[in-house]
Order: C-alpha cells, then structure tokens, then sequence
C-alpha cells in the first residue's frame, strides 16, 4: 500500500469517528452557543474553565450546577452558589428556553439589569437572582412567564416600583422582593393570585402608602413589609383563621388598636416593633406559643396577659418596654 492511500484511510476513519463523536454528543448546540455567550458576560470566570467548546455540557460540563433533561437533552436547569465571578447577565440567556430552573446566589460582583429576553423563557418555573448587585427595575416581563411558582429578587440593587402585571402569574407560590431600594405603594393585584401565593417577602425597601385590603384574602404562610415607610391599619391581616405562621411587619407606621386582635393558632413569630401602635395586649395572645414577639417602641398600655406561654424568657427579651418579666405596662387612659 503506498502512503498516499494509507493517509487517505486513515483521515477517512479519523472523520468517521469524529462524526460519531459528534453524533453522541447531548448537548443540544443552541444551548452550548447560548451557555458559552451566558459565560463571557460572566468575564470567562475560572469557576466555568471547564466550559469548553469542543465538549459534551450535558456530561463534561460541571462545578455550577448545568442540568440537561433526560428526554430533550436540552438545558433545563443552571445554578450558581457563591462564585467569584465579575460580569452580567447576557441576553443569550433567552436562548435557553427549554429552563425550568434559574438560580444565582451570593454572586456579589454581578451587575447590571435582568435582560429582557427572558421573555423567552416560558417553561421557566424556578427563578432566583439573590444577593448580587444586579440593579434596574423589576422586569414587567416576569408577568409573561405563565409556569413561574417562585421569584426571589431579594438582597439586590432593584429600584422602582413592583410591577402590578405580576398579577397575571397564576401558578405564583413565593414572592421574595425584599433588600431592595423598591418604591412606591404596594399595587393591588394580591388577591388575584389567592389561594396559591403563600409567602410574601416585601421588607427593607422604601415602599410607602397603604397595604391593600387584597391581602385579606391570602392564605399567606410568611409576610414580611418590615422596614418600609408604609401606614395605615393593617389590623385585616389578623383574624383566628388565619393560618400565617411568621408576620414581620416592624419598623413602619402602622397605626391601629391591638386590644381587638385575634389570632390563628399557627402564629408563632410576629414583630411590631417601631410602629404606631396602641391600646393594650389582648389576653388571646397568651394561647399562642410564640417563638418571636417583639411589641416594643409602640404606643401600648395595660398589663401582660397572663400565661405559660406569655412567661418565657424568649419572649421577655423581645419587649423592650416597661412590660419585661410582667411589669406593667402604662396605665391606659
């Protein structure tokens, strides 16, 4: 055999295999382009250097959670935990329309805002970007992703207001916008999406006005509006039906009689701290076993009520007031 014919059968079993190779790659190659675009916004970061054009990212692909669907074999989940990576979030995140799950956490140097191609994402139900820098508004987008059951912004750079065209996300379970610089008043779209939303996360923003009567008819697990400049009588949200099991609400100007509260028997966490409160304790309240009750820097009068439940030292520390261990509180005029 002359060596001209045995380099041709030897590139012809070269291309062969490599055309196999290539044939029993999973990794759908939109994905891989989007991924690889999704990586230089990141600022080709060490913790993605196995993320290499001439592999599998369905197989060889690891460190941040990547995830291909056994059927599809197209991406459908990314999660990231506490990298050091500098960048922002590419548009060519869009492209990845097969995500059910997004997920960044404590990516302190991520910048910039939430592009709007995530539009594109309609099977996505998962979606977090928490404790990064990522600013910008909140994105009207998010109203158009149908399948979404969990949001969590919180612990960001997010400015604006809270986009009422959220109330078109009927399947929404948790609602996490909290650690924010959000503005103005909270829209009514809340009952919209009763029974299912169960976990409200609004604290430590500059959100002002009023607490819509729409949260009454909430089946809320967890409410947090602590540390906003909202107002008014929120006495709505209590009720002895009432199945929430945490209230964070201190720090505000809330203004209302606590002597005509009732409370579910599931409440066991409840702040009120630093608000405009008045009237006096009711005696219900000792039915509860409180892990966290914090009344104090209020306007209240009266007495503790008496109680097993109202004797622990857990719930002295969080008074504050002239009503530790039983003292009395102000006489009531």
């Amino acid at each position: 055999m002359n060596p001209s014919s045995l380099v041709s059968i030897l590139s012809f079993f070269s291309l062969l295999f490599l055309s196999q190779l290539s044939s029993s790659e999973r990794c759908h190659p939109n994905d891989k382009k989007a991924l690889l675009e999704f990586k230089k916004g990141l600022g080709n970061p060490d913790d993605l250097g196995n993320w290499d054009p001439r592999t599998d990212c369905c197989t060889d692909w690891y460190g941040p959670t990547i995830k291909c669907d056994e059927k599809t074999n197209r991406i459908n989940v990314i999660a990231f935990t506490k990298m050091d990576m500098a960048g922002y979030l590419s548009p060519a995140i869009g492209d990845l329309t097969y995500l059910t799950t997004f997920s960044i956490h404590n990516v302190r140097n991520l910048t910039g805002p939430i592009p709007s191609t995530i539009v594109k994402l309609t099977n996505l139900e998962f979606f977090r970007i928490s404790q990064t820098n990522i600013s910008g508004p909140v994105p009207e987008v998010l109203s158009k992703l149908k399948s979404l059951t969990y949001i969590n912004l919180s612990y960001n750079k997010l400015v604006g207001t809270i986009p009422p065209s959220l109330s078109q996300l009927p399947h929404l379970e948790f609602l996490g916008l909290d650690r924010n610089k959000l503005s103005g008043p909270i829209p009514e779209f809340f009952s919209n999406l009763a029974p299912n939303l169960s976990y409200i996360y609004l604290g430590h923003n500059q959100l002002t006005g009023i607490v819509p009567t729409s949260f009454a008819g909430l089946s809320i697990e967890t409410i947090d509006l602590s540390r906003n400049m909202l107002e008014g009588d929120i006495s709505f949200l209590f009720g002895k039906e009432k199945n929430t099991f945490q209230m964070l609400l201190d720090r505000n100007k809330f203004e209302f009689d606590m002597s005509k509260l009732t409370f579910g028997k599931r409440l066991w966490r409840l702040d009120l701290n630093h608000n405009k409160i008045y009237g006096s304790l009711p005696k219900i309240m000792s039915k509860n076993q409180w892990q966290l009750l914090n009344v104090s820097y209020n306007r209240l009068c009266g007495k503790i009520p008496k109680g097993e439940n109202m004797q622990r030292f857990e719930i002295y520390e969080y008074f504050h007031n002239k009503c530790l261990c039983g003292a009395p509180l102000p006489p009531c005029k």
